[in-house]
């Protein structure tokens, strides 16, 4: 198989830049590292591309693997002829060489291999050949053999369907043929399971299923998201779902395929053998492998949506240099505090009892004090448990006392991961588990990035049925997104923790260590040669992570770009250059670099140390709160973006209860995905369509809306 040529046709690009990317790829290149600083060699491919890519060709390769090992076996086994050679060489998924392998894979005990082992192989070829000049129970009585347990002539014909079917459940063409019209015409049934049905308990969890209990669509229909919800009640034993394939079509259709001849004496048998072999052998088998291709496409595109909410989230704008007074509410064990200052440095910590207390004053207190003592003028609140009465308290407090800070509701999801881990511990050993995650909280909303990659991607809660999924692909993508985003905005190499350096290109979890123990020991480092200092960092990991790391006060102003070591020189040279009246072209032909390179190299002397993520919308602070009976049909407000579905978005407008606006309320042309038209931390202007307060359910919309000021 020529792989470079199907990836230049499956993605649009010319021959150099997939033989180039392919070469860059199998030489340990960072996808990252590709992506930045080598443009000129891939056109300019950005790093989703190139993970694409990379993933296409693993695949390719995996698939050109197969057909080798497949092409041996048979070769091995006397079964290889030209035609099949040729169709295993045809073959463009793994599917089609599996179904190609089928009939000559070592079998376990069938009827079929039972039959065989009685002797009627032979009969079964004198009825496949359909030329049967007399009838079959006569052609069958000299295959009668008492000892082999062949004592009747219905024994023998049985046997022989038996062979027959196996044989044509074992054709490929049988396979494509039932596949095919199962996923073009077939229907996907669903009803409630028995424990669905029974039981007080029962009933309740099933609540969330109802809408299934009596349930059906086109296979070719169906929506991701449903398939994924399907899948998981299915798992839980709410739902029985099946899949209701046009047996007559198929079954016709397989006729036209086996049947040859309008033969008298063989019809009757290849007819029932058709039957026999679609019912008995292949339709469980595509029931499961369309079932199996639903779930893997939902989970390609749940995947993709939560590495994208994912992205959204890790690049949202940091708020930089601000005393962040950060609560984590609860009930019983009170709301924990923890005092932040604007380089993420605890200043204190502490407990207050204000949801469960009448009397709120002595809490307000020590948040007063703890606000005016420090300076904290943002105040950062974790949405989980408690976090309503809470949000309370402190708009209580900012009205009464006349304080000018502002609050946020900040997603909490994995913090608690976080606190409970050894990183946690080894971060804040004398700190109280609890304390752990409110200091999480205060510096998640500093610097998001920063933050939130100490936790597990999976846990930080902007994703649908993740836990449902194929885990290793889905960790495999998140920690491709994570990678990305510390890559696209560049690390500081002398205040990153482990985890954030562990996801700079070229820096593995045991290199990240090193780096923090020679910081340690040595103190700040001065310069990015430095590195080549750090154990076990040589000349190919300092290539792929060096321009990803900062040194603010360096002595070489280079070393707090983006601009690569390698590419120093150019750089220099470009400022001897920029007054002069050359173009671009000429300048970068003087210089002997590309002009990807070039143009890249000026933006980073134009803005040094530049933060990509300060041009996105900022965080929406309030100082006010509202409940849910506070909003009417028709009311304008301002919201931030909290999680993205297949179906729509969900979106905090400040009432402790995410209001959805459905896909079909985003904007006012029609939108294939949510992603098309927003995004994760987005502030957003929305209108309430209807408020439901038994169900705790508001529906909003972002059509024919002027937007607020932001």
């Amino acid at each position: 198989m020529d792989i470079i040529s199907v990836l230049v046709k499956e993605f649009s690009l010319v021959q150099w830049q997939v033989e180039n990317t392919v070469k860059l790829i199998d030489e340990d290149n960072t996808i990252p590292f590709i992506a930045r600083y080598r443009k000129e060699m891939t056109g300019s491919m950005d790093d989703q591309q190139l993970r694409e890519l990379h993933e296409r060709l693993q695949y390719l390769r995996n698939l050109d693997e197969r057909k080798q090992q497949v092409h041996h076996l048979l070769e091995e086994q006397g079964n290889l002829t030209d035609e099949i050679s040729a169709q295993i060489t045809a073959a463009a998924t793994l599917t089609e060489v599996e179904d190609i392998y089928r009939p000559f894979r070592p079998k376990r005990r069938t009827r079929a291999t039972i039959a065989m082992e009685k002797g009627l192989g032979p009969l079964a070829d004198l009825i496949w050949e359909q030329d049967l000049q007399t009838d079959a129970e006569t052609v069958a009585l000299p295959f009668l053999d008492a000892e082999k347990g062949v004592e009747s002539v219905e024994e023998a014909l049985a046997g022989a369907s038996d062979i027959i079917a196996e044989r044509i459940s074992d054709d490929p063409a049988c396979r494509t043929l039932a596949r095919s019209l199962t996923q073009g015409e077939g229907f996907i049934n669903v009803a409630a399971s028995k424990k669905a049905r029974e039981g007080e308990e029962a009933t309740k969890e099933a609540a969330v299923y109802e809408m299934y209990f009596d349930f059906s669509e086109p296979v070719k229909k169906i929506a991701d998201h449903r398939v994924l919800a399907l899948n998981r009640g299915e798992n839980e034993d709410m739902l029985k779902v099946s899949i209701e394939a046009p047996v007559e079509k198929i079954i016709a259709g397989l006729g036209r395929l086996f049947v040859k001849k309008d033969n008298a004496h063989t019809l009757p048998i290849m007819d029932a053998a058709l039957t026999d072999s679609y019912k008995r052998l292949t339709a469980p088998a595509v029931e499961r492998e369309v079932r199996s291709v639903l779930t893997e496409k939902a989970e390609e595109g749940a995947i993709k949506v939560f590495g994208e909410n994912l992205r959204q989230l890790l690049m949202q704008p940091p708020i930089k240099d601000r005393v962040v007074l950060a609560i984590d509410p609860g009930f019983r064990t009170g709301c924990k505090l923890a005092v932040v200052d604007g380089t993420g440095k605890v200043l204190e910590t502490g407990v207050v009892y204000c949801t469960i207390n009448k009397d709120t004053a002595p809490a307000k207190k020590t948040l007063q004090r703890l606000i005016e003592q420090y300076g904290a003028d943002l105040i950062a609140i974790g949405n989980g448990t408690a976090s309503r009465e809470t949000e309370q308290v402190v708009a209580e407090l900012l009205r009464e006392a006349g304080l000018k800070s502002q609050y946020t509701i900040v997603n909490e999801a994995g913090a608690s991961v976080y606190s409970a881990s050894k990183l946690g511990a080894e971060e804040f050993p004398d700190f109280d588990v609890a304390l752990r995650s409110a200091v999480s909280i205060g510096r998640r909303l500093q610097d998001p990035l920063a933050e939130l990659v100490k936790i597990d991607p999976k846990s930080i809660g902007v994703g649908q049925y993740q836990h449902d999924m194929n885990q290793k692909h889905l960790s495999e993508t998140l920690a491709g997104v994570v990678e990305g985003c510390v890559n696209a905005v560049g690390v500081d190499l002398n205040t990153a923790s482990p985890s954030l350096l562990s996801y700079v290109a070229g820096v593995s979890a045991s290199v990240a260590k090193n780096i923090l123990a020679y910081r340690e020991e040595n103190g700040k480092f001065n310069s990015r040669k430095e590195l080549l200092k750090v154990k076990k960092l040589g000349p190919k990991a300092f290539e792929q992570c060096a321009g990803f790391l900062r040194i603010p006060d360096a002595a070489n102003p280079l070393d707090n770009t983006a601009v690569h070591p390698e590419s120093y020189s150019v750089a220099e040279g470009y400022l001897t250059h920029k007054n002069t009246p050359q173009s671009l072209e000429s300048i970068a032909e003087a210089l002997k670099v590309g002009i990807p390179t070039l143009k890249d190299i000026i933006q980073e002397l134009e803005k040094p140390g530049r933060d990509p993520r300060e041009e996105l919308p900022p965080v929406l602070l309030r100082s006010d709160v509202m409940e849910m009976e506070d909003l009417t049909e028709g009311m304008i407000l301002q919201g931030t973006v909290r999680n993205v579905i297949d179906f729509g978005a969900f979106v905090d407008i400040g009432v402790h209860q995410d209001g959805l606006v459905h896909i079909s309320q985003l904007c006012n042309k029609y939108v294939k995905h949510p992603l098309e038209v927003v995004g994760v931390g987005d502030v957003v202007t929305v209108k309430v369509l209807s408020i439901d307060l038994k169900k705790k359910r508001i529906a909003l919309s972002m059509r024919d809306i002027e937007a607020m000021p932001v």
